[in-house]
C-alpha cells in the first residue's frame, strides 16, 4: 500500500469534511411578518451573550438550505431538514434525510451510534472517536456556527440590530455582521436570528453581494427548549442490522502524525490576507490530484470514478495567468483556483483577489 498517498486521502477527507462544517452558515426559515416589541439591546451586548450562553436542552428542526448557483458535493441544492434532540448537558439525537433513507445519529455521553435505514447500517463509535462521528451533528447546529463566524469575522466587521423578527415562533433581535468597506470579499452582510429568551441563534443567513435572497442558510423552523424524554438518548441496534466498531475505522484510516508532518510538508499551507478576504493557498501533491475519487450522488451511494483533478475541471472553467493554466470554480459565495500544477487558492472573494494570493505564495 502507499502509505503517502493513504495519507494524503485522508487528510483530504479530513479537510474536506472541515470546509463544509464552516461554509454552512445560515437559514430561511420562515418568520412572522409582525416584528415582536423587545427590550432594547446593543450589538456588543448581543454579541456577549451569543458567546457566553449555554444550549438549554431543547427539541426542533433545523433546515438547510443553498442557491450558490453551482452544485457543490456535500452541501444541499434545495431546503433539507434535520430533527434534532438535546438534554443540554451533551447528549443529542439527530436525524437527517438521505435520500429514500434516514440516518440517524444518538449520542449517550459515552457512546456515539451512527444509523442508517438505506443499508440498515450502525456504526459505534466510543471515546475520541465520537468526535468523528459529531460532524454530522455539527453540521446541524445553528448556534455553533454563529460562535465560530463571530468569533472569525468581529475584527474586520461591523455589528448592528437591525431590530426584531419572528423565527420558529420565536421572538429574535436581528444581528447582522457587515464586512468594513477595506474587505474584498464576495459576501454583503451575514445576519444572525438570536432568541430573545434563551440567546441561543436560531437562525443565520449568508447574503451575496447582488442577491437579495440567502446564498447559504442554516435555521429552526421549530425550536421548543426544555427537558426531553431520556429514551430519545439511547439507541439499540435493529435486528439484522451491520455493525461496524468505527473506532476500528478511524484508527484505520486516521494518519500518524509523520505522515501529518509530511502532508503539510508538500501542500505548504499558509494564508493570505484576514477576515473576509482571507485566501487560503497551498499546493496539492501530484499524486493526490491523479488519485482516484469515487463520487456519490445525493441519496449518498457510489457513483462513478474519475481523478481529483477531472473532478474539479467539471465544477469549473479554464483559466489561465502569471500562475500558468488552471480551473476556477466560481460560486455566490466564493472562488477556488486550482492550477494544472496543483496550486490552490480558496476564499470568499473575487477572482482577481485569488490570483494576487498565489503571486504572494
Amino acid at each position: 500500500m502507499n502509505r503517502k498517498r493513504t495519507a494524503l486521502s485522508a487528510a483530504a477527507a479530513g479537510t474536506t469534511a472541515g470546509v463544509v462544517g464552516l461554509v454552512l452558515i445560515a437559514a430561511p426559515a420562515g418568520a412572522d411578518t409582525t416584528p415582536p416589541a423587545l427590550p432594547e439591546t446593543t450589538a456588543e451586548s448581543l454579541v456577549a451573550s451569543v458567546l457566553t450562553t449555554d444550549v438549554p436542552a431543547l427539541s426542533g428542526t433545523v433546515a438547510v438550505s443553498s442557491d450558490l448557483g453551482l452544485p457543490i458535493p456535500g452541501l444541499p441544492t434545495g431546503d433539507e431538514a434535520a430533527r434534532i434532540y438535546t438534554d443540554g448537558e451533551g447528549k443529542a439525537r439527530v436525524s437527517l434525510i438521505e435520500g429514500d433513507g434516514e440516518k440517524t445519529l444518538v449520542a449517550d455521553g459515552a457512546t456515539t451510534w451512527l444509523w442508517s435505514s438505506a443499508d440498515k447500517s450502525v456504526v459505534k463509535y466510543t471515546g475520541g472517536a465520537r468526535d468523528k462521528a459529531g460532524e454530522e451533528q455539527r453540521l446541524t447546529d445553528p448556534a455553533a456556527a454563529a460562535r465560530e463566524f463571530v468569533t472569525a469575522m468581529g475584527d474586520e466587521s461591523t455589528l448592528s440590530v437591525d431590530g426584531t423578527a419572528r423565527v420558529a415562533d420565536r421572538p429574535v433581535y436581528q444581528l447582522v455582521v457587515t464586512p468594513k468597506p477595506s474587505e474584498r470579499t464576495l459576501l454583503r452582510e451575514v445576519r444572525i436570528s438570536v432568541d430573545s429568551e434563551t440567546r441561543v441563534p436560531l437562525r443565520l443567513e449568508v447574503l451575496a453581494n447582488g442577491s437579495a435572497a440567502p446564498a447559504l442558510s442554516l435555521g429552526f423552523t421549530e425550536f421548543t427548549p426544555g427537558a426531553q424524554d431520556a429514551s430519545l438518548f439511547t439507541f439499540t441496534p435493529p435486528a439484522g442490522a451491520k455493525v461496524t466498531d468505527g473506532n476500528a475505522e478511524v484508527g484505520k484510516h486516521e494518519p500518524t502524525e509523520q505522515q501529518k508532518q509530511d502532508l503539510l510538508n508538500a501542500i505548504k499551507p499558509k494564508v493570505v490576507g484576514s477576515g473576509w478576504d482571507t485566501v487560503y493557498v497551498g499546493t496539492v501533491p501530484a499524486d493526490l490530484l491523479e488519485s482516484e475519487v469515487t463520487t456519490e450522488d445525493k441519496g449518498g451511494r457510489e457513483g462513478g470514478k474519475t481523478t481529483g483533478l477531472d473532478l474539479v475541471k467539471q465544477f469549473g472553467q479554464p483559466v489561465s495567468g502569471a500562475f500558468g493554466t488552471g480551473t476556477v470554480i466560481t460560486t455566490k459565495v466564493g472562488t477556488a483556483l486550482v492550477t494544472d500544477d496543483g496550486q490552490v487558492a480558496v476564499g470568499a472573494v473575487p477572482q482577481q483577489v485569488l490570483v494576487d494570493a498565489l503571486g504572494q505564495k
